[in-house]
């Protein structure tokens, strides 16, 4: 090791792989939904509004419409979620086309969502860190000679 160059704490190399790990592990199962309803590719029906869920947040209120989606050849799924509603979307008893893309609680309308651009950021920050702690580093010149006399050896 150079002068000057710390060596990184055992404890936090052990605490960084956990979190890129933990990172990838929530990211990786949901590449395929998350991609799917980006594009809204799956199993086109009609979601039923039936009852608004919201939750207070300091400053602000988040809602969600669930309800019931049935598929076009007829199979029905309740307590179902749509994402990307809010309050003003529906009224209890309103339908509107979704696409149900595999996922057990969850359907999306029509346009699709932007929920992959969250999961690629999971991924990318757990391959970061895990490329940060482990690829090989490459030796630069020596301190204090130019990269000639480094690269010849004197």
């Amino acid at each position: 090791m150079t002068a000057g160059r710390r060596r990184r704490s055992p404890f936090l190399t052990v605490v960084l792989t956990f979190i890129g790990a933990l990172l990838l592990y929530l990211a990786v199962p949901n590449i395929g939904p998350t991609l799917r309803a980006a594009r809204a590719e799956g199993t086109p029906g009609e979601f039923t509004a039936r009852r608004l869920y919201c939750i207070q947040h300091p400053g602000h209120e988040s809602c969600t419409w669930l309800g019931d989606f049935r598929t076009k050849s007829g199979e029905i799924r309740t307590d179902i979620a749509l994402y990307g509603s809010d309050r003003t979307m529906l009224r209890a008893g309103e339908s509107t086309r979704a696409v149900d893309v595999g996922r057990p609680n969850q359907v999306y309308g029509p346009g699709g969502s932007n929920e992959w651009i969250f999961t690629g950021l999971l991924l990318l920050a757990g391959l970061a860190i895990l490329v940060f702690l482990y690829a090989p580093r490459s030796r630069g010149p020596a301190r204090g000679r130019p990269a000639e006399e480094a690269a010849a050896g004197v």
